[in-house]
C-alpha cells in the first residue's frame, strides 16, 4: 500500500519562528557532559519571530466546486461546500471574483447534530544517540511524557461542553465558533461535535547524528532540547521538521494498519511541548499543524484528517515569548480543520482573497487560527473541570470573504472574543506586496514560500504554489514501509 501525506498544511497551526538567537548554544553544565543540541535556557529566543507556512497542495481538482455538499471523489469525514464573491486576486496575480469553500460537518441549513469520532493519541518523544540509545542528562532519560495531557485536553473546551453565546445549550468550543459563523443560516439545533476518543499513546525516537553539527544555528542536527531546571526533560524540544514529519506519518501509518484511526475520524496526536525547525535553528518554529494522510489508488480515495499540534506548559520556551498557554494549539488547529479539512489541496476550495491579519500575517488561505494568533488579546481563559484553559480566539468566515456588515452573530468577525476583531484587512496586491521586506535583513517569508533566504517579490512568481500557515506543512508521498519521500518541492 502507498500513503501519501497532503502537506500544504502539516496547517504543520504550522508556525513559522524566524530566529537568528537560537545559535547560542549553552556550555557545560557543571558536573555533567553537554549533549549534542542542548540550550541553556530560553534567552536565544529573544529574537525569535513566528512567521506562517503552507505548502504546495495536491491537484485534486474534482470540478464540482459548485455543489452543495462536499468534496467529489472522497472516503473521509463530512463536508459540505459553500461559495462567496469578493474582489481579489487568484493565487498567480490574477483577479478574481469567484471563491469556494469547504467546511465539516453538514449543511446548516439542514439542522441536525454531525458527531465524528475523534481519537486522541499521545505522541512520547525520545531523544536518542547516534546509535539509537536514549540519552541521559544529568541523571535523567531524556523522554518528554505526552500522556500526562490527554487527559486535560479531554476535559477542555475543545472536547467538552461550555456554555457560549452561539447556542442555547452547552456545546464544545469549535462547535460554538462554528454557531457564530452560520448564526443567520442555520436551523437553531445545527452542531457539529467531536466524540474524543482516547488511544494508546505511541512513542516516537529522534536520533541524534554523530555529526551534530555541521554547520552554526545546529545546522545537521535532528533535535535540541531545553532542560527544565532541575535538569531533567524538557522544558522544550525543537525537531527537524522532517525528521518529524517522518515520525508522525509512521505513526499515522502504524494506526491505520491496526484499525485505530478511520477515515470518518478526525485524529488528535498531541505533542509534548515540542516544536519543529527548517535544516538549522535559524529557521524555527512549528508549534503544530493539520493535514491528512491519503492512500493511493483508491476510488474514492481514502482521506485520514488529523491535527498534531502541542500542548504548551508554563516552562516551555514560547509560553511567554509568544502568548501560548496550554490548548490554544489544539483549538487553533481543530478550528482550522472544521474551516478547512482538505488544506486546500484541489488549489480551489479555501483559497481566498490576500489579506493582512492584525498580526502582520498575510496570505490568501482560510487560515481561522492564523489571522489572531501570537497575540496577547488572543487568549480566551475558560475555566472547566478543575482548570482554567486557554484557547484562541478565532476569525470567522465573513472576515476572508471580506463581508461588510458581517452577517456572523453580532456582526462579529472573530469568536468568542468578538471585540478582538473589528474591521477588515485593507484590500491586498497579489503576494502580498506590503509584506514583503517587511523587516529588514531578514530572509522574507512572504505568504505561500518558505523562508530560506530566498529572494522576494517577482522573483517567487514562477515558483509552485506555497501556501502558508502558522500551523502547516508540505506534500509528501509515504512508501510501503512507511517510509516518507523527501519533496523535491519542498526546497
Amino acid at each position: 500500500m502507498t500513503y501519501k501525506m497532503k502537506t500544504p498544511a502539516l496547517d504543520m497551526h504550522l508556525t513559522k519562528l524566524l530566529a537568528t538567537g537560537l545559535c547560542a548554544i549553552a556550555t557545560a553544565i557543571t558536573g555533567f557532559a553537554q549533549p549534542p543540541g542542548m540550550l541553556s535556557d530560553a534567552s536565544a529566543l529573544a529574537n525569535a519571530r513566528i512567521l506562517p507556512f503552507h505548502a504546495t497542495p495536491h491537484d485534486l481538482n474534482n470540478g464540482n466546486a459548485h455543489s452543495r455538499f462536499g468534496i467529489f471523489g472522497i472516503d473521509s469525514i463530512p463536508n459540505f461546500n459553500g461559495q462567496f464573491f469578493a474582489d481579489g486576486f487568484d493565487p498567480v496575480g490574477n483577479p478574481n471574483r469567484h471563491w469556494y469553500t469547504n467546511t465539516v460537518g453538514n449543511p446548516p441549513q439542514m439542522g441536525g447534530t454531525t458527531v465524528i469520532n475523534a481519537p486522541i493519541q499521545a505522541i512520547n518523544v525520545e531523544l536518542d544517540d547516534a546509535d539509537g540509545n536514549v540519552i541521559f542528562f544529568n541523571g535523567h532519560p531524556l523522554v518528554q511524557d505526552a500522556t500526562r495531557f490527554v487527559t486535560p485536553i479531554q476535559n477542555s473546551p475543545v472536547f467538552s461542553n461550555a456554555i457560549y453565546s452561539s447556542s442555547d445549550i452547552p456545546t464544545q468550543f469549535v462547535d460554538a465558533v462554528q454557531r457564530a459563523e452560520y448564526f443567520n443560516q442555520m436551523k437553531p439545533d445545527w452542531h457539529t461535535l467531536l466524540a474524543a476518543n482516547p488511544k494508546p499513546a505511541a512513542t516516537i525516537h529522534i536520533r541524534q547524528p554523530a555529526t551534530c553539527p555541521t554547520g552554526p544555528n545546529l545546522a545537521g542536527c535532528n533535535y535540541a532540547f531545553i532542560p527544565k531546571s532541575d535538569g531533567s526533560c524538557c522544558a522544550t524540544i525543537l525537531v527537524e521538521d522532517n525528521v518529524l514529519l517522518d515520525a508522525l506519518v509512521n505513526v499515522l501509518a502504524t494506526d491505520i494498519d491496526a484499525n485505530l484511526i478511520a477515515t470518518k475520524d478526525i485524529t488528535t496526536l498531541i505533542l509534548p511541548d515540542v516544536a519543529a525547525f527548517f535544516g538549522d535553528l535559524a529557521h524555527c518554529c512549528i508549534m503544530g499543524f493539520h493535514n491528512y494522510v491519503f492512500r493511493s489508488g483508491t476510488d474514492p480515495e481514502m482521506r485520514w484528517v488529523f491535527a498534531a499540534p502541542s500542548w504548551i506548559s508554563p516552562d516551555d520556551a514560547f509560553a511567554a515569548h509568544f502568548f501560548l498557554q496550554d490548548i490554544v494549539g489544539v483549538s487553533h488547529e481543530m478550528t482550522e480543520i472544521y474551516n478547512d479539512p482538505f488544506v486546500g489541496s484541489d488549489s480551489d476550495h479555501n483559497v481566498t482573497p490576500w489579506w493582512l491579519g492584525p498580526n502582520g500575517f498575510c496570505t490568501d488561505f482560510l487560515e481561522a487560527g492564523d489571522v489572531l494568533q501570537v497575540m496577547p488579546t488572543s487568549l480566551v481563559p475558560i475555566s472547566m473541570n478543575g482548570f482554567t484553559y486557554h484557547p484562541q480566539n478565532e476569525t470567522l468566515l465573513q472576515w476572508f470573504e471580506f463581508k461588510s456588515p458581517s452577517d456572523a452573530l453580532g456582526g462579529a468577525y472573530s469568536y468568542p472574543n468578538t471585540a478582538q476583531l473589528t474591521q477588515l484587512s485593507p484590500p491586498q496586491k497579489p503576494f502580498c506586496a506590503q509584506y514583503l521586506n517587511f523587516r529588514p535583513g531578514y530572509p522574507v517569508c512572504a505568504a505561500r514560500f518558505r523562508c530560506h533566504g530566498e529572494p522576494s517579490g517577482p522573483d517567487r512568481l514562477p515558483r509552485p504554489r506555497v501556501r502558508m500557515s502558522s500551523y502547516s506543512a508540505r506534500h509528501t508521498p509515504i512508501q510501503p514501509g512507511w517510509r516518507r519521500e523527501r519533496n523535491q518541492a519542498r526546497r
